[in-house]
């Protein structure tokens, strides 16, 4: 979140504002009184908390509704009483307000809106005392032992078996799809074959007894046949297949007249013969015996060798043909190759991407994939812890902070020491800013004036004008006590608002924190989107490690 669109500006400004403040005071709330009921109440009674407001008839007087007085909390919210007196009207809010714990509390100042100025109550002190039990005039009752709890499984073993199966479930992916190479198939090695191999293989397995104790002598003839005419298509006439059987002759004395093919006139007769006795057996049901069936197989195969021999030597140009035709399969072979790779990446991607989604979270995954900006500087490796001011406060941060250049006016720069630190900009997914403010304890101005404690919370007032002035809007804000790990006490002040980003408002949450002693004011200011949860773990992480350097006594 950007608490303001220019970081120097934002610092020496505010620097300016707390030591105009400091030096001058804040003063004008005389026509505005608070008082309580009772300085102790009970745990959960009820304590009355009155604003009075003395003003002319033309004033307009706004008490918020909004008013926190945190630590304590309002159970009720009374309506303003109207009182004239002499030439003044007396304006009476009253609040009940309570606490569930008992202890001292401060009751907080208020702000009134009376016309266009803005003046804040007194703060209070008041007690919360615990309610006394008697103890004596209690049944009391024997401890009770101690109940034995079945003790759960660790769920190591399941999550070692379930990343086992998942490396053995990716290990077979690639493997299947990279190095495992499958045998081929029959069908697949003889198609591989040359033709005149395939059509032997085809001859030899074409068994004559099987389809003569069938009776289906037409289907061995049929598949006889085609075994040769497919070879004659390869190799010789390639439309052998759907030629009658005089027109497929015809072709082989045409090619052997022409010298293309090299067949004797008994070759080319004898299958001319075998394929018109084929045409009866299917056409004209003829039934020859099992013997010629024999015989017409065994010519067959010794006619397709003669037909092998009688082919021409390829060409130079059939050969290159057929050397394109293999690269070709290659290249294909090489191609589906590549895609079961890719695929086999694909999946183990897919896989792991899952098994990390599993584990990890959505969230948490796209965030480190995308890079989320927060995310990235609450996961640093290093972290500074670093003193910010002399004295100053100690924190960590992501990245350390940059000290903030401030132009003082002549007449103050002998009576305040102001520094501030940041890092804040367009591209920081959260602004941290610190801001030390020690004020000289005689001046010329003031050396016979009593020192007074800085009001924190008025300095809170201004920080959050400042967000108001910068555009930000809906600002809701609450208060109360913030006690760093070392002990020292301060008022936290937080809440919600929609800030200005890139000309956008957006939601966004704050921590304004104050310490303070008659001559030193110490502040860190913290903005960050609401709902990064990065951003929200940083915050805590910065809070935590929060120490505040106390003046010594020469120091003051």
């Amino acid at each position: 979140m950007k608490s303001t669109s220019n970081i120097k500006q934002f610092s020496s400004q505010v620097g300016l504002w707390l030591v105009f403040c400091m030096l001058f005071s804040l003063s004008g709330n005389g026509q505005v009184t608070s008082s309580i009921d009772s300085t102790a109440i009970k745990i959960g009674e009820e304590l009355r908390y009155s604003i009075e407001v003395d003003t002319d008839s033309t004033a307009l007087v706004v008490f918020s509704e909004e008013q926190t007085f945190q630590p304590l909390e309002i159970i009720n919210s009374y309506p303003v009483d109207s009182t004239k007196k002499e030439s003044y009207y007396r304006l009476t809010k009253t609040y009940g307000l309570t606490q569930f714990d008992s202890g001292t509390y401060t009751i907080p100042k208020q702000k009134i809106v009376i016309g266009d100025k803005i003046f804040y109550t007194d703060s209070l002190k008041v007690q919360v005392n615990p309610v006394i039990v008697d103890t004596t005039k209690q049944k009391l009752f024997d401890i009770k032992p101690i109940t034995q709890v079945e003790k759960t499984r660790s769920n190591l073993w399941a999550r070692i078996v379930f990343f086992l199966l998942i490396i053995i479930v990716l290990a077979g992916i690639i493997y299947w799809f990279i190095w495992y190479k499958k045998p081929l198939t029959e069908a697949e090695k003889v198609a591989a074959l040359p033709p005149y191999e395939r059509a032997r293989i085809a001859l030899e397995k074409l068994n004559e007894d099987q389809y003569f104790r069938n009776d289906d002598v037409k289907q061995f003839y049929s598949d006889l046949t085609l075994i040769l005419r497919q070879y004659l298509d390869e190799k010789v006439y390639d439309q052998s297949l759907e030629s009658t059987t005089d027109e497929l002759v015809f072709r082989l004395k045409t090619l052997q007249a022409a010298n293309q093919i090299n067949l004797s006139a008994n070759t080319i007769r004898n299958i001319d013969t075998i394929l018109k006795r084929a045409d009866l057996v299917k056409f004209a049901k003829s039934q020859p015996d099992f013997e010629l069936a024999k015989l017409d197989k065994s010519t067959i195969e010794l006619e397709i060798k003669q037909v092998k021999e009688g082919l021409p030597e390829p060409t130079e140009q059939e050969l290159l043909r057929d050397l394109e035709y293999r690269k070709a399969i290659e290249d294909k072979q090489k191609r589906k190759k590549q895609r079961q790779i890719i695929m086999g990446a694909v999946g183990v991607l897919v896989i792991s991407i899952a098994v990390l989604v599993v584990r990890s979270g959505f969230t948490n995954v796209k965030d480190t994939v995308l890079r989320n900006p927060s995310k990235l500087l609450l996961e640093k490796a290093h972290w500074v812890k670093s003193e910010y001011g002399a004295p100053g406060i100690t924190l960590s941060t992501p990245v350390v902070l940059e000290r903030q250049t401030i132009k003082y006016p002549e007449e103050i720069k002998d009576s305040v020491q102001f520094v501030s630190f940041a890092y804040a900009g367009k591209d920081t997914p959260v602004d941290v800013f610190v801001t030390s403010s020690k004020y000289a304890s005689k001046t010329k101005q003031n050396e016979n004036k009593k020192e007074v404690p800085i009001d924190v919370l008025k300095f809170a007032e201004l920080v959050l004008d400042r967000f108001e002035k910068e555009g930000a809007k809906n600002i809701i804000s609450r208060n109360e006590q913030f006690i760093t790990p070392n002990g020292q006490e301060g008022i936290k002040t937080f809440g919600t608002a929609d800030f200005v980003t890139n000309n956008v408002l957006s939601k966004g949450a704050y921590i304004v924190l104050g310490f303070s002693t008659p001559n030193l004011l110490q502040q860190v200011v913290l903005t960050w989107k609401e709902d990064d949860v990065y951003a929200d773990q940083i915050m805590e992480r910065i809070l935590g490690s929060i120490e505040l350097i106390t003046l010594t006594e020469e120091q003051k």
